[in-house]
């Protein structure tokens, strides 16, 4: 079992990435209680540095009783301390430019993860993930779900001391912004799975989204801190080994 950051006597996991922009007010409402569940994997990116990587984060959910699990709030992924990220090699996209022409009006190669949301209680959406600098000038991510005319922003952060201690170096922290829909009524994922890295040609040589210093068979952590509208905080974990590369 992963250790939990809570302090002593806590149920309640700290916020991983308290620093970065803060989402606008919404009381708790009353919903279900969500059991999540993560799995992790790690695998080559294909490029001839050897240390380049796939993240991988797949998210399960399911209410208890029953029913749909209630929305989410934030999510802040958690990447092990081995490892690291080039943003700053990557081109970026503007949200404006989503916006206006989607994805694909994006700079090539400032796509920077992939994924599927799973839709509840059927259906499946394709996730794009695209390289940004926002306008406060912190790096991060745009998440991208065209079908549903979603742009969620990210940020790069780094984690809080208790989750240092648990191997944790750096944080993606995305905000799920109130909607026109009341918090009650909003309807979370049942699964959600999205794969950070990438690598682009740099003259003679690849350079990768997503790099690591563990060795062949190193197990890594990973974590997902997630907040919903019901006010509970979740934190599933989980480890995955390095495959070869």
């Amino acid at each position: 079992m992963l250790a939990d950051p809570a302090p002593e006597g806590s149920p309640v996991p700290p916020d991983p990435a308290p620093g970065g922009p803060q989402r606008p007010y919404e009381p708790d409402v009353p919903g279900p209680r969500n059991i999540d569940g993560l799995a992790g994997e790690v695998t080559s990116d294909g490029g001839t540095s050897g240390k380049g990587v796939l993240v991988g984060f797949d998210r399960t959910s399911r209410a208890e009783p029953e029913g749909p699990p209630a929305a989410a709030r934030r999510f802040v992924f958690l990447f092990d301390e081995a490892l690291g990220f080039r943003p700053d090699a990557f081109p970026t996209c503007a949200r404006a430019t989503v916006e206006s022409g989607g994805v694909d009006a994006c700079p090539a190669d400032s796509l920077v993860g992939r994924g599927t949301s799973h839709l509840y209680p059927e259906g499946t959406a394709e996730v794009y993930a695209v390289n940004t600098r926002h306008p406060n000038g912190m790096r991060g991510a745009l998440v991208v779900i065209p079908a549903n005319n979603t742009i969620l922003e990210l940020t790069w952060e780094p984690v809080t001391a208790p989750y240092r201690h648990l191997g944790y170096r750096w944080a993606l922290d995305e905000i799920i912004p109130p909607s026109p829909t009341p918090p009650e009524q909003r309807v979370g994922t049942r699964r959600f799975e999205l794969t950070w890295g990438a690598t682009r040609r740099v003259g003679d040589r690849t350079v990768s989204f997503a790099e690591t210093k563990a060795k062949q068979g190193d197990e890594l952590r990973f974590g997902l801190w997630s907040e919903f509208v019901t006010g509970q905080v979740a934190l599933p974990q989980a480890t995955a080994t390095t495959a070869p590369y």
